[in-house]
Formats: structure tokens, C-alpha cells, sequence
């Protein structure tokens, strides 16, 4: 089979996730209506960077994208140094491309999706350093069928918006962090869903009890805000994000109106 990279690239992006209060498009604003989660429920930080994505093919062949592009790939048949993700990934492939699959699909294209954040990557950048470090963080693992590579350009663009791409759970992400030695975005606890908040008024207390810094800082004297929580089921059929910049820009837009 020749290999469409165009068809690769779109069905190995990370989906956008869904804020835990309800985006209003108009205004940039949260709503009342919240997404609602059953079960224990895991909360991660959110670090304020820039995806990488590490794609490892059945037969060992492997690519490195930033969220939109591909980057680079075995053989030096791409290279991109778009937002110095290239560097920052490179020296985790022998970690990955040397481990076991998850099998979640069979023939299948695992990709992890990896948080890069530090020296000039993002608005936060000084929240995580002022010397010049960067670092990344494990945040996902996607399975991807092999067939869906036969599929013209559009369907897959589709078929990936509608959730087809297989995840991992969270037991999964901390084996493959251990075997790999790759550290995941932190983990901040467990709740039970019913101890989630509800309104609006009562989340950025709850994100301040369980993120009132970042524990990803890459040195001392950094700005050390962290820039909320991802928060996700077990088995990662349900996920949100949950950011003190909305729920401040909610705030401040009800302040306006009122």
C-alpha cells in the first residue's frame, strides 16, 4: 500500500476536547449547562503548550507531527522545524518505537500525544521557565485501524471528528509511562463524579483546591500558575477541560452585561 500522508496526518490528530461548561461560541464565555461524567473520575493538569504527536506504524516506521502537521519522519523524508517540536521528541523514540503495542486494533497505529511546553511555546511559556528549558509531558495513547488509511481524505477528516479513533485507559497510559520512562501530565486525584461541581460560581474554587500551581515547572523561578484540569473517566469515554482563563473571562463578561 502507498502511503497517503495527507490521509496519515488527518487520521492521527487529536480531536478538540470539549470545555466541562459549555463553550458559547458568541463570546468566548461558559453557559450554565455542564457535561456530565459518572463514575470515578480523573483529574490531570493542563499544560499550556503544544501538542506533538509520536505515530508508530505496524512495521516499526514512525512520524513526529506538531497538532495540525507532520514534521518529520524515518529517513529524513520530512522535516519541519515548526515550534522546535522535532528536537524535543526525537530522543523518545527508542523509548517507543521499542515497546510492545497496546493491540487495541489489529494491524494498528499507535500515536501518543505528548505536551511541549517551556522556552517560547505558548503565552505561558514563563509560568513553566525564565532560564530557556522546555519539556514535555505523555497526555494520550490512540489507536488507529490500518484500514482507515484506504479511506479518501474527506471520510477520514469525518470519521475522526465522529470519535473513531480508539483510546487508552488510564491504567494503559501509566503502563506505558512506566515502560517508557516518559512522565504523564500530572495527576492530581480522583473524585467521584457526584463530587464534581455544578455551577459555574463553584468550579474555580474546586480548580484551585486540585491545580493552585503547576507541578510541571522546568525551574524555580518560573511563574508556576497552573492553567486548569483535564478531567476524564477511567476509561476515557468521557473527557473535558477546565480552564481558570474561562471561567475569569465568564466572570468578567456577566460583570459587563450586568
Amino acid at each position: 500500500m502507498t502511503l497517503d500522508l495527507g490521509v496519515l496526518n488527518s487520521a492521527t490528530k487529536y480531536p478538540s476536547i470539549d470545555t466541562y461548561h459549555t463553550l458559547n461560541p458568541a463570546n468566548g464565555g461558559l453557559l450554565d449547562e455542564v457535561m456530565l461524567f459518572t463514575g470515578t473520575v480523573v483529574l490531570t493538569e493542563k499544560v499550556n503548550g503544544c501538542n506533538g504527536r509520536i505515530i508508530v506504524l505496524p512495521d516499526g516506521d514512525w512520524f513526529l507531527g506538531s497538532r495540525e502537521e507532520l514534521l518529520y519522519a524515518r529517513g529524513d523524508r520530512i522535516e519541519n522545524p515548526a515550534l522546535s517540536i522535532v528536537p524535543v521528541l526525537k530522543p523518545l523514540l527508542n523509548q517507543i518505537t521499542g515497546r510492545e503495542r497496546s493491540g487495541l486494533g489489529t494491524p494498528g497505529i499507535e500515536v501518543y500525544f505528548l505536551e511541549i511546553y517551556g522556552h517560547r511555546i505558548g503565552s505561558a511559556a514563563k509560568q513553566y521557565t525564565v532560564l530557556g528549558n522546555t519539556g514535555c509531558r505523555l497526555f494520550d495513547i490512540a489507536w488507529v485501524p490500518m484500514t482507515i488509511l484506504n479511506l479518501p481524505r474527506p471520510a477520514v477528516a469525518g470519521w475522526r471528528n465522529r470519535g473513531g479513533q480508539l483510546w487508552n485507559s488510564e491504567e494503559y497510559l501509566q503502563h506505558a509511562a512506566r515502560e517508557t520512562g516518559i512522565k504523564l501530565t500530572p495527576r492530581l486525584g480522583t473524585v467521584d463524579a457526584r463530587e464534581l461541581p455544578v455551577r459555574l460560581e463553584d468550579t474555580p474554587g474546586f480548580l484551585l483546591k486540585y491545580a493552585p500551581h503547576t507541578q510541571t515547572s522546568l525551574d524555580a523561578d518560573a511563574g508556576g500558575a497552573a492553567e486548569g484540569i483535564v478531567l476524564r473517566t477511567e476509561n476515557r469515554i468521557t473527557i473535558a477541560k477546565a480552564r481558570f482563563e474561562d471561567y475569569e473571562r465568564t466572570f468578567r463578561l456577566r460583570k459587563k452585561k450586568s
